[in-house]
């Protein structure tokens, strides 16, 4: 059987939940959501489905340092961090290489690091069938979510005829992809049934992958041929990716391959899945109180409903009165009072503050 990897995308910057997220430690190496940093309960998932020496993670170069500390079973070989920022087609070409050089006949899945799955094992039972298409078949095989409720921030994947059944279960042909659509196209996919959230999740071989790369992006994978070459030297990947990495096409890789792809199958997800992508999120995961209020710390809210509170500081007290509809988010250097319908806005917010000197090291 061909060998089987895992690689983690883990370079996000988590500008909604600032200021607990910072850029050398953002969302997914933070305990946002349970007790252990994000990234950690995520390689904890897949324990029974591969070992830690088939993980490959992919962050930037400011994190790699964090990922080590917080998951020291990985293979320091194996965190690579990208000197900057690339979007999504551009790590996953650099995942092709680096798989594809440890086993040119392996299959690999990309996976996010920081969503919310609590049935691992129904996880892992759809990664095998992912892997199972993936080495029969040459597919792009990505994981839909069903549908719940009419979410405009997910990309959609309209489920087509069967293509097989791998593993136990029956995969699916992917009939289109659709991007965020407004709250009444939403709401109308829902009621149509046959439609899915778009996870980020796939799973590929690496013959396939590559050669999906070079059909359709065919200027970024010639530029990472000169990594894969420098590699094939002996050239220290660190210092290729430096040289190289800047230049590569920033596209994602739903615009610059999902969506041309010569055939794309679909598993349904059987597990649970949040992608917790601001704060208003965690409400989802934390326990309210009578007034609908969700707090993490030591608080105190008087004549006061449905705030978020969250501060992991246990020798401070954030209290409230008479206030509804807020967060409050108190780190050690910096707070964050905001109304809830503003979530959206924290993110401009990281930028106004990255441009003011005086603000640079709160981000």
């Amino acid at each position: 059987m061909p060998k089987r990897y895992i690689v983690i995308m883990a370079g996000g910057r988590g500008e909604r939940f600032w200021p607990e997220s910072r850029t050398t430690r953002p969302k997914q190496l933070l305990p946002i959501v349970g007790d252990r940093p994000m990234l950690a309960q995520t390689i904890d998932r897949l324990s029974g489905l591969i070992e830690a020496d088939a993980i490959f993670v992919i962050t930037n170069a400011e994190q790699r340092a964090a990922v080590l500390e917080i998951c020291p079973q990985l293979d320091p070989a194996k965190v690579v961090g990208e000197p900057v920022g690339r979007d999504t087609a551009a790590a996953v070409g650099l995942a092709a290489i680096l798989v594809g050089r440890e086993d040119p006949g392996a299959s690999f899945a990309m996976l996010p690091a920081d969503a919310v799955i609590h049935d691992a094992a129904e996880l892992r039972t759809t990664l095998e069938s992912g892997f199972a298409v993936a080495e029969a078949a040459p597919v792009l095989a990505t994981i839909g979510i069903p549908a719940r409720f009419p979410a405009t921030g997910y990309g959609y994947i309209q489920q087509g005829p069967a293509f097989g059944d791998f593993a136990g279960r029956t995969v699916y042909e992917v009939q289109r992809f659709v991007e965020k659509p407004d709250l009444a196209t939403a709401q109308g996919y829902v009621d149509a049934g046959g439609y899915f959230w778009n996870a980020g999740m796939f799973v590929w071989s690496v013959a396939t992958i590559q050669a999906e790369l070079e059909r359709n992006t065919p200027s970024l994978w010639q530029a990472l041929q000169a990594i894969r070459s420098g590699l094939q030297a002996g050239d220290d990947l660190d210092a290729l990716l430096a040289s190289r990495y800047p230049d590569l096409e920033k596209i994602s890789v739903d615009y610059a391959i999902i969506e041309k792809a010569a055939r794309v199958v679909m598993l349904e997800a059987s597990f649970d899945w949040d992608d917790v992508g601001e704060w208003t999120a965690i409400e989802r995961h934390y326990p309210k109180d009578a007034k609908g209020n969700v707090t993490r710390g030591q608080t105190e809210l008087a004549d006061s409903a449905n705030n978020i509170v969250y501060c992991r500081d246990d020798a401070h007290l954030v209290a409230l009165i008479g206030v509804q509809d807020l967060i409050v988010v108190k780190t050690e250097d910096a707070t964050l009072v905001c109304h809830k319908d503003q979530a959206q806005e924290i993110k401009n917010l990281v930028k106004t503050l990255g441009a003011k000197e005086a603000c640079k090291g709160l981000i």
